[in-house]
């Protein structure tokens, strides 16, 4: 059994305090030390935003309570605790071998691997791509490649009310850059696994991701945060309250990650994001997405680690034509709890955009949905559809689940909708009469919850380790192994 987050995790004092990140002024002498570092490696509209974001987050520090966007996620146990910085500090990401990424990876893909923020070449695959195809770290893509960072980067994820987005502009050192061509398909997953690992004290890393889709490309990227060392591991069968066996000091890390999607005319970018770290982590993670002329844009979000989670998604939609899917399947257990805030702006008219989240918790569990369609004036012929369902396991588990729908413009077709509620007794009563014992038959009703999620997943790969995961978590899983 994994151990649970507590109500708030120790505070770790750092030998050197401009190492460590107690308290806001605390973040400040760690942005004066990188912006030392860098300032002759960035052009200077990045260090401007730096400064501009360092002042912004003085301004408006952590999140409480008190905010409607964060009444229902307390976040004091970031707040509270010192954290190392990987980059200022060896916290032990250098002895992260391959053995700590067995489990976590995925076959032909083209592989980026960074531990607590720094680029690990030697734990990378590199595989060989399409001409123009660009899949690096962000601090490579910044020496090579300037001209094609410069026009994205920290152009759409705003940190004028987002203190985390703010934390991650001012003190970001590396991520993926990610390019896709012109009139180019690349058929090889791209994989960017990040990888989290503590050490006597809590280590924070600000990875920051860039992706770019050229016109008429087309490529696929998969998102994955893990922990090392027994990153893999998701407990033994019947534990649903775990999620990973690892409880030591390594799961104590907190990733605050903001990736950048653009898409040109035409672009069309399958995505899929997997968050599975200890119970011991945090993880902070603003997703932004824009969409120009006739994009088309997919993602999965699937969420089954972290003690403590927030995902902020925020797709526009400004080009006409264009279309998003952004679906997600979070399964918590014990004391987790996970937040999805999704934003989907229609700018432009004849766009469309599905949404589908949905959610299994158990033990102790806490989740929170809060989405937003907006229309803008003019957008019209806007065809968008939002979902959210959850399903309780135990009588402890709470939801929060807030769909919400803003329309300026008259000639659309918007929907939204909500479900809470538990295991049928009659579909149970029905299995167990045709000889499927009571463990079983629930964890079959269960799978059966989440499988329209699981098989709308396109990549083999992705979908087989949710599986896989979903038949080791269930109690009874051997079952449902051989009933689908």
């Amino acid at each position: 059994m994994s151990k649970a987050l507590p109500e708030t995790m120790p505070v770790v004092v750092a030998e050197d305090v401009s190492e460590a990140t107690a308290e806001p002024q605390g973040y400040g002498k760690v942005f004066e030390k990188i912006r030392g570092e860098r300032a002759d490696r960035e052009p200077g509209r990045i260090g401007a935003l730096r400064r501009e974001a360092m002042s912004r987050f003085g301004e408006l520090g952590f999140p409480t309570k008190r905010l409607e966007e964060w009444r229902s996620t307390d976040i004091r146990a970031i707040a509270e605790t010192s954290f190392r910085f990987e980059a200022l500090a060896d916290c032990g990401a250098a002895s992260v071998s391959e053995s700590d990424c067995e489990g976590v990876r995925y076959p032909d893909t083209h592989e980026l691997v960074f531990v607590n923020g720094v680029f690990r070449a030697d734990l990378s695959r590199l595989r060989s791509l399409p001409e123009g195809t660009i899949a690096c770290s962000l601090e490579e893509a910044w020496r090579e490649h300037p001209e094609l960072v410069e026009p994205h980067l920290g152009r759409h994820a705003k940190f004028d009310d987002h203190a985390f987005v703010a934390l991650n502009t001012a003190l970001h050192q590396n991520g993926a850059f990610v390019f896709f061509p012109r009139n180019t398909i690349v058929e090889t997953p791209i994989h960017v696994l990040h990888l989290g690992r503590g050490g006597d004290s809590p280590v924070a890393s600000f990875p920051r991701n860039l992706f770019v889709a050229e016109e008429n490309s087309q490529g696929r990227i998969i998102e994955q945060y893990a922990t090392a060392a027994a990153a893999g591991e998701a407990g033994e069968p019947g534990e649903i309250d775990a999620v990973s066996k690892n409880s030591d000091s390594r799961g104590r890390h907190f990733a605050c990650p903001v990736t950048e999607v653009v898409l040109a005319p035409n672009a069309v970018i399958d995505h899929y994001k997997l968050q599975r770290e200890s119970t011991d982590a945090f993880h902070m993670a603003t997703f932004q997405i824009y969409l120009g002329r006739s994009s088309n844009f997919c993602s999965h979000s699937i969420s089954w680690g972290g003690g403590l989670v927030r995902n902020d998604v925020n797709a526009v939609l400004d080009g006409e034509g264009c279309e998003a899917t952004l679906n997600g399947l979070y399964m918590v257990g014990g004391k987790q709890l996970v937040d999805n805030h999704m934003r989907v702006d229609h700018v432009a008219p004849h766009c469309d955009s599905h949404e589908l989240f949905k959610g299994i918790l158990e033990g102790h569990a806490r989740a929170i949905f809060s989405g937003r369609i907006y229309v803008h004036k003019g957008a019209q012929k806007t065809d968008a559809k939002q979902t959210n369902r959850n399903l309780l396991l135990s009588p402890t588990a709470l939801v929060h689940s807030n769909p919400q729908l803003e329309i300026f413009a008259d000639d659309v077709r918007c929907t939204h909708g909500s479900t809470v509620g538990q295991l049928d007794e009659l579909a149970i009563f029905y299995l167990r009469s045709r000889g499927i014992g009571e463990e079983a038959a629930r964890s079959l009703l269960t799978y059966a919850f989440c499988a329209d999620i699981v098989q709308r997943i396109k990549d083999k790969s992705v979908r087989r380790d949710l599986e896989e995961f979903l038949f080791r978590r269930l109690p009874g899983g051997e079952v449902v192994r051989q009933a689908v």
